[in-house]
């Protein structure tokens, strides 16, 4: 009679497409579970596993035995592996690839050819241990342990329990004073797993749910409704900037936390997410969670941990926290839907913005998209009837949105108008806020010689450096490089460099000298790195010690400045000259949202808009405040040219470091998918090879072939059969981007 043998199916959190089996030893058949990780020996190395189930065969005569299991309780459950399946099915991703970037970093061990540690593995480094001490019931000392000690013991008595870290707060080193009092019998001490708290140190005063308006009333009836019947219901949010969007979100999460359902909420960047999570803090105190990437390692572990154990009925989040392991979630929020950043855009390139949408389905839940200036495909879905639209067309209280004046720049004019100065002068003076956009950061553009004319560009990447002159350096945004500033010239060797643009950085030093005591913070990539440098730009606004701030996109997101009275807008019309179909929905975007954080308090707001192309329809609809009429041309210009909504998109980048072989290898693999498409009879276009818009990049030589049609399943069909059939082992690495947003 044959021994029953267990065996395990096992993906590895590697570019690997196929599952693996492996042999579980008697020993260890109880704890292999599936939603576990083990330990494996692959290909001379050990590594971590994922087990997807445990199987009765395998057509393998000989299987490795599996070294170890490190969790004592899966990780996820059946209806996450679910998730994680559709996910790698539809952006043709590995699954140990996808369930590696659903898990919190760091806990996984890639490669090992010596002895491992477990606890290394299992978290076990990451898990942050406290000192608790408790009073001994009924005890007194045999003798006088001294007024600090004595001091001690009251305050432990009087809380019954106190952690360390609060009697160090209260008493300086007592450490002598504790280990004295514990030998006296008279407390103990206990050591206990604690979490790391984000948000540590941040007092929050509470909230009480804000009378609401017409608008709001109707979208908030309409969502709970939605709630209570338990099923999949997709919602588009529209409103105005200033309309009171969160609030509707608080109160009908508030409702569905009732019954008993858990919410998950989606911010495209973590700029946001201080003030959102702040609002959420006021109005339900404790149960929330944050996910983001300015969160330690160890603080996004706790907060993994918290929601995995049930602790948690709020999650709030960047795009990763469409994964975070949530369960009963009745109501899914995105917020600022239209936004590109809830695109990956390396490794898993997965959208959260539409992944919420098939979460929300898998688990029975609300969904809300929220904006004041939606996507093009998100509006064309409400017309066509596949989700519903509330709208909140006026501000709270019903505030005025702002006045916009247009001022059209010709030539090599200053960076700041007469009209600009003087408004910014006048809003000073008064007391008032002002923001001032410029999508550009830096103190120039680039530099360049006076001689020759050419520009100090970047020999890794095909772009210009960026002069900045507080660095006194000339920057690469892309991959760092830099050279000291001022410099001669590369060409003709000039000492004569030119500044050429401006940046973010000359704004912030002509403003210093037109206002030289205006209080001017900047907001951009180089002022905001290090943990806390955010926030601590978004408290000078919020505490109005600041007067002016400057800066780039992040300044346009869904901050509330209600002392914000003017914005200023410099060279608006800067992102219609990308390569990108979206260049002018994106346009229309940035402006209407950097509009709308003008004039959110009581005090009526002012824009200032300095435009070289006042008559281009997303510069003008957006000046005019007219979404409708924006609308109807860009999705006349999508139906005519073959993109978005009447289009699904596909693209596929090369990139190597032989300029011949990323060629050779491109016209190669776009001739075997037009022979699949052949074969197959597909309703495809196939555009390209050619190079991409940011043709060099670290070094790299980037070529792209994208895909067009108009039903996904014909793209899918080309791609799977084009994905079986590639070759692999080649120089020139391959990546798919199912719909890309990014174009560059």
């Amino acid at each position: 009679m044959s021994e029953t043998r267990n065996i395990i199916e096992v993906v590895m959190p590697l570019h690997l497409e196929r599952t693996f089996h492996y042999l579980v030893p008697p020993a260890l058949t109880t704890a292999a579970l599936p939603g576990c990780r083990v330990l494996v020996p692959f290909r001379h190395r050990t590594l971590t596993a994922y087990i997807l189930a445990i199987i009765p065969s395998s057509p393998h005569e000989k299987l490795k035995p599996i070294i170890s299991v490190l969790d004592d309780t899966p990780l996820w459950t059946e209806g996450e592996l679910e998730f994680f399946r559709w996910v790698a099915s539809y952006y043709l991703h590995p699954l140990g690839d996808v369930i590696k970037t659903a898990l919190p970093a760091g806990i996984n061990l890639q490669s090992q050819k010596t002895s491992v540690d477990n606890s290394s593995l299992t978290g076990g480094k990451k898990i942050k241990y406290e000192s608790f001490y408790l009073a001994v019931a009924g005890s007194e000392p045999s003798r006088n342990p001294g007024s600090k000690s004595s001091e001690i013991l009251a305050l432990i008595r009087e809380n019954q329990e106190l952690p360390a870290s609060d009697l160090r707060r209260r008493f300086g080193q007592c450490s002598q004073q504790l280990k004295r009092l514990v030998e006296l019998g008279v407390i103990r001490r206990e050591e206990r797993e604690t979490y790391r708290d984000p948000f540590a140190n941040q007092s929050v005063t509470s909230d009480l749910p804000r009378q609401l308006n017409q608008h709001q009333e109707a979208a908030r009836v309409t969502f709970c409704a939605a709630v209570d019947s338990g099923r999949y219901a997709p919602f588009l949010l529209h409103g105005v900037t200033g309309s009171g969007k969160t609030e509707v979100y608080l109160q009908t999460i508030a409702h569905a936390l009732e019954l008993g359902g858990n919410a998950l909420v989606l911010v495209p960047e973590i700029s946001l997410t201080p003030q959102l999570v702040g609002r959420f803090r006021a109005r339900f105190r404790d149960g929330i969670a944050v996910l983001h990437s300015g969160l330690s390692d160890g603080e996004r572990y706790d907060e993994w941990r918290r929601i995995r154990r049930g602790q948690v009925r709020i999650v709030i989040g960047a795009r990763s926290a469409i994964f975070a392991p949530l369960q009963k979630i009745s109501i899914i929020v995105v917020d600022e839907e239209h936004e590109a950043s809830f695109k990956q855009s390396e490794g898993l390139r997965y959208n959260a913005r539409d992944l919420a949408l098939v979460r929300g389905k898998m688990e029975g839940a609300v969904v809300l998209l929220g904006s004041a200036t939606p996507q093009i495909t998100t509006l064309h879905a409400v017309e066509q009837g596949r989700m519903a639209l509330a709208s909140l067309p006026s501000r709270v209280e019903d505030r005025p949105l702002p006045t916009v004046q247009t001022v059209v720049i010709k030539g090599n004019s200053a960076p700041l108008s007469p009209l600009l100065l003087t408004a910014l002068e006048q809003t000073v003076a008064n007391g008032e806020q002002a923001l001032v956009f410029l999508n550009r950061r830096g103190f120039a553009t680039t530099l360049v010689c006076g001689e020759c004319g050419t520009p100090l560009s970047c020999p890794n990447c095909s772009v210009t450096l960026t002069y900045h002159r507080q660095r006194r350096q000339s920057l690469c945004h892309y991959c760092d490089y830099a050279v000291p500033a001022p410099c001669i010239c590369p060409a003709c060797s000039s000492p004569q460099m030119d500044e050429a643009g401006t940046g973010t950085e000359r704004v912030e030093h002509e403003l210093r000298e037109h206002l030289p005591t205006a209080r001017i913070i900047r907001m951009d990539s180089d002022t905001t790195s290090g943990k806390g440098g955010l926030n601590r730009l978004l408290d000078r606004m919020n505490d109005r010690s600041a007067d002016i701030l400057i800066g780039t996109q992040m300044i346009t997101k869904g901050h509330d400045f209600p002392g914000v009275t003017l914005v200023g807008v410099l060279d608006a019309e800067a992102s219609l000259n990308l390569p990108d179909f979206r260049s002018a929905e994106r346009t229309f975007q940035i402006l209407r949202q950097v509009f709308g954080r003008a004039g959110r308090g009581t005090q009526p707001g002012r824009v200032i808009v300095q435009t070289r192309n006042p008559d281009h329809y997303a510069v003008a609809c957006a000046i005019a405040g007219d979404s409708n009429g924006f609308y109807q041309q860009e999705i006349a210009y999508r139906q005519e040219a073959g993109y978005p909504p009447y289009a699904h998109l596909a693209t596929l980048s090369l990139n190597g470091n032989s300029e011949t072989a990323v060629e050779q290898r491109s016209e190669a693999t776009a001739h075997h998918l037009r022979r699949i498409k052949s074969e197959l009879g597909l309703r495809i276009e196939i555009l390209g090879p050619a190079p991409a818009p940011l043709y060099r990049l670290r070094g790299r030589y980037r070529r792209q072939i994208l895909l067009k049609s108009p039903t996904r399943n014909d793209l899918r069909r080309l791609l799977n059969m084009w994905y079986q059939q590639r070759e692999t082992g080649s120089s020139v690495r391959e990546q798919v981007d199912i719909d890309p947003v990014d174009m560059m």
